[in-house]
Parts: C-alpha cells; structure tokens; sequence
C-alpha cells in the first residue's frame, strides 16, 4: 500500500515561500528518486505544502536524510508539520 507524507513549512514572507517552492520544483525530482509522486502547493502566500507519495513506509524512510538536508538549507522557515499516512484513493484524470 501506497504512503504519503505531507508537510506543511510556514516561512517568515511570501518572497521565502516562494524562493522554498522555486527550489523544490527544481531539485525534488532529483532529490527524491523513489517518490512515485511529488506535488507541491504554494498557498495562503507564506505557506509551501510537499506532497510526497511513495510505494511503501521503507521508500518513504529511505528519503528521510534528504528531507531533513533539504529543510535545513531552506531559510526564513517559521514552522514545519508533517503528517504521514496510508493512500487510500489516488485517481488521475
């Protein structure tokens, strides 16, 4: 069964958040090769939400040390939430 890792980073300003997402759609696909899907959501301005699908709980752990490289490079961060879980629909139109 598919799981997703979720992780909402609120940044001190719109232009970190933006600078954040502009990093991520560059170097995600890159940085996590396992991921089945990446989605990434730039809302409410100074918010990024990642969405992360992998095949299983071990391909999630195994992109974990990446994760952690990642956000620690990233500045201006406020907060960081993170919520896994299993998929328990993925349609795609």
């Amino acid at each position: 069964m598919s799981v997703v890792r979720v992780t909402t980073i609120t940044f001190e300003s719109n232009e970190a958040a933006d600078i954040a997402k502009e990093s991520y759609v560059k170097n995600a696909p890159t940085d996590f090769p396992e991921a089945e899907q990446l989605l990434g959501i730039h809302s409410e301005g100074n918010m990024f939400i990642a969405v992360s699908l992998y095949a299983d709980n071990e391909a999630m752990e195994r992109a974990t040390a990446t994760r952690g490289k990642a956000l620690a490079s990233i500045q201006g961060i406020v907060s960081v939430d993170t919520k896994v879980g299993t998929v328990e629909i993925n349609l795609s139109r």
